[in-house]
């Protein structure tokens, strides 16, 4: 399956340097991810020295990091985190939160990327911790790693604490299709979203693909949604579709199987599904 982009930020020098690094010597100078894309611009028309771009073998080395667990590598090529951090732009410093974090495998990454001078807000709801993430999750915030991650137990109507707010970044992974049979209000949530974002900070959603014209109606069934539902509700929050990313997308996929990882892992597919990646921006 090969790798394309098709992005209108400046993210795709970055991803492409990243995708290079197999190939070619020596790391690459990626441009301005999408998050500090509107920071450099502000700081350069107010006279101040804009940010350095993130050498993008600063990604790979925090995949490659000798002490991330056997269990979060086995699920690196099916996820492909370096690919993933270097969309987000995720730099040492930044606040950025994740919503449903579940086990962590994600949240660890990107508290990794932000590092100690940086803040990560893991979320997971009631129903999530019950059924399923507490007691890996709660293991896995012991770890050192995980320092500067800040436990969020909330719903996701309103995923974020108060105190969460000018965030660079905010990400879901493969749980959108998830609001809508947990009857999740999701244009409040959005809304909440892009209240906690500072003014050109990302909101970037990842979820399996459903077929075109099938809507929210297989969320529950295949987990699975169509693009253009996710498109039109994260836009009538506020914000503007900024790009997406084609690092995770299966050509192959019929998208009519279950996606869900146990329904997925059984058929021997998990990994398999056909996945966007967009990129939303709260306007500057």
């Amino acid at each position: 399956m090969g790798v394309m982009l098709r992005l209108r930020s400046p993210l795709a020098p970055l991803v492409a340097a990243l995708l290079l690094l197999a190939c070619k010597p020596g790391p690459a100078e990626p441009a301005a991810p999408p998050a500090e894309a509107a920071t450099a611009s502000k700081v350069a028309d107010e006279g101040e020295a804009a940010p350095a771009p993130v050498d993008a073998s600063a990604y790979a080395a925090i995949v490659d990091a000798s002490d991330r667990s056997d269990d979060d590598r086995a699920l690196d090529p099916q996820r492909k985190p370096a690919e993933l951090l270097a969309f987000l732009g995720v730099r040492p410093g930044m606040k950025v939160a994740e919503l449903m974090s579940g086990f962590g495998y994600t949240a660890e990454l990107l508290a990794r990327a932000v590092g100690p001078e940086g803040v990560v807000y893991g979320q997971n709801n009631r129903f999530v911790l019950e059924r399923f993430a507490e007691a890996g999750w709660s293991e896995r915030l012991t770890r050192p790693a995980m320092k500067n991650v800040v436990r969020v137990d909330r719903e996701l109507d309103d995923p974020l604490p108060p105190e969460a707010r000018e965030l660079d970044a905010v990400v879901m992974v493969l749980f959108y299709h998830d609001t809508v049979w947990m009857e999740t209000d999701r244009a409040r949530m959005n809304r909440a979203i892009l209240a906690a974002l500072r003014p050109g900070g990302v909101y970037v959603i990842i979820d399996h693909s459903g077929r075109p014209g099938t809507g929210v109606s297989e969320a529950e069934t295949l987990h699975r949604i169509d693009e253009a539902v996710v498109r039109a509700e994260i836009e009538a929050a506020g914000f503007t579709f900024d790009g997406e990313a084609d690092f995770l997308r299966n050509p192959e996929d019929a998208r009519d199987w279950n996606a869900s990882p146990r329904a997925a892992a059984e058929k021997g597919l998990r990994g398999e599904s056909d996945r966007f990646v967009f990129a939303f921006r709260k306007p500057a």
